[in-house]
């Protein structure tokens, strides 16, 4: 089975590792990560992900803004995006709906476990 394509955009490159060390743990996943916003629609194009996640809080680039670029774009407009972000408690995150802008979302830190299974539930 071909393993499905992941893009994490994340400036925080040790949350990063550890996240990309999860998901291919599974061997499920290949995960492709970028550390800085502006270069993650690039990134994306080229690579055709099945599954964005992404930081909200960059110093860069907003991820909104990146999600924003990716729903304009014909062959990134279907891909999931799901949004990481450390600017809310999982409380917090929990009273939103698990959702933001559309996307899901994922408060950090995040276990393992529910890193995967919002994965999981999101991936094409």
């Amino acid at each position: 089975m071909d393993k499905k394509k992941i893009l994490l955009i994340d400036n925080d490159k040790d949350f990063a590792d550890v996240v990309k060390m999860a998901l291919e743990a599974t061997e499920k996943y290949e995960v492709t990560v970028e550390n800085k916003g502006a270069n993650g629609f690039v990134v994306a194009r080229a690579m055709k992900p099945d599954l964005i996640l992404l930081d909200i809080v960059m110093p860069d680039m907003e991820g909104s803004a990146v999600a924003a670029q990716m729903k304009d774009d014909e062959s990134l407009k279907d891909v999931p995006v799901i949004f990481l972000t450390a600017a809310l408690t999982r409380e917090e995150v929990e009273t939103q709906g698990r959702v933001i802008g559309g996307h899901p979302i994922i408060a950090k830190p995040v276990s393992k476990e529910d890193l995967i299974s919002c994965v999981e539930k999101n991936i094409s």
